[in-house]
């Protein structure tokens, strides 16, 4: 009959198996950085995703046969895979020094930061035109063969219209998060080549790899292909799309969103619940959605002021739909119309009916994750 003891000696039996793991990690970690210093010598991308997808796909299939969970063997590669994009962050290859130096205009923001750094270590002479250097903007431009705007939309056409001239052959670039305005003063000032990025996420990424980044054709769209390379050596997904389409998208993508989670965040900061309640007795699926709309308001309010600002008069007639969507809810709940809310969810779920399972998938591993921290807490 088992005892105490048999329990002690399992326990052992298992720390000497988190000991050789931790023993694997390190010595996987050192392969994966001797790969990421042949990646900056070859100039390989970062990502791999044929090889990614094999990898995993052939570690599922070893877990089958030994009769561990295969999503338990993907979810510990896919995040052994993170840390290793992050560990080959240090130095990466340069793909266009026909761009080099270049010169990041709000380079002491966290974007521009974010920028300055990769650039950097990727071999660039990088500049920086800040508030504190405005005096010297002549000279930091000097030579530049491309100019990143990285400033907040509601001040970008005074901060552009206010740059010395630039070189014909000068590459200028910005980064906002609504386009057509943005290309448009940029081609009005600069004579030379144009683009219009949008980088789909935020200062606080831990590395690139699988990064989205919008991108916009302005002018002379071929001299933007060094920097659209260097993109992807960094490991960035990008996905180009004219301007018009672009903050069209972004209007539901971003606009509608904040405005739903900024809406949100002050109903919940009028309640008479503290956050410390609502999280002790929320569902996984709740406390992701409180990170959400946490996240949003640990940022900067500036920005999302600009964000939802610079689009809404765009904006106003999908905001109107919205209410009038939210008051047909409404009046289908205080009648006590089942009939009519399943109907409603129909035609939702037709909408999404060709990610369901996907989305399912997914949404049940963010699940898992995210009742896991809440047990850790």
């Amino acid at each position: 009959m088992a005892n105490i003891k048999d329990l002690d000696q399992l326990r052992i039996g298992i720390d000497e198996c988190d000991t050789q793991l931790v023993a694997l990690l390190a010595r996987r970690n050192s392969i994966t950085q001797k790969i990421g210093e042949i990646k900056q010598q070859t100039g390989a991308p970062l990502h791999a995703p044929e090889r990614e997808a094999s990898l995993l796909a052939a570690r599922r299939q070893e877990a089958i046969k030994q009769g561990v969970n295969p999503e338990l063997v993907e979810d510990i590669l896919r995040r052994m895979m993170r840390e290793a994009y992050q560990n080959q962050q240090a130095k990466l290859a340069c793909s266009a020094p026909q761009l080099s130096p270049i010169v990041i205009v709000g380079g002491q923001g966290a974007m521009g930061q974010l920028f300055a750094q990769q650039f950097i270590r990727s071999g660039y002479e990088v500049r920086i035109l800040d508030k504190d250097q405005q005096t010297n903007a002549q000279e930091i431009l000097k030579g530049a063969k491309l100019v990143m705007i990285s400033v907040p939309i509601n001040a970008l056409e005074t901060i552009v219209r206010a740059l010395p001239a630039l070189d014909n052959d000068c590459l200028l670039v910005d980064i906002t998060s609504v386009k057509q305005a943005p290309l448009s003063v940029l081609k009005e000032v600069h004579s030379g080549p144009v683009v219009g990025l949008h980088p789909m996420f935020g200062p606080d990424i831990s590395h690139w790899v699988k990064q989205t980044v919008v991108v916009c054709e302005g002018r002379e769209h071929q001299v933007a292909q060094g920097l659209l390379s260097q993109l992807q050596v960094w490991g960035c997904q990008l996905v180009e799309l004219d301007a018009k389409k672009h903050d069209e998208a972004m209007q539901i993508i971003q606009v509608m969103r904040h405005l739903t989670t900024f809406v949100y965040g002050q109903f919940l900061a009028k309640q008479g619940h503290t956050l410390e309640e609502l999280r002790s007795c929320s569902s996984p699926i709740y406390q992701l959605e409180l990170m959400m709309v946490g996240r949003l308001f640990a940022q900067s309010p500036e920005l999302y002021s600009d964000i939802m600002l610079a689009q809404f008069d765009n904006v106003a007639p999908l905001l109107a739909q919205y209410q009038e969507t939210f008051a047909s809810t409404l009046k289908k709940l205080k009648a006590g119309d089942k009939v009519g809310l399943i109907d409603s969810f129909a035609e939702a779920k037709e909408y999404f009916s060709d990610s369901t399972a996907h989305f399912l998938t997914q949404s049940r591993s963010l699940l898992n994750k995210a009742n896991d921290a809440k047990v850790l807490d």
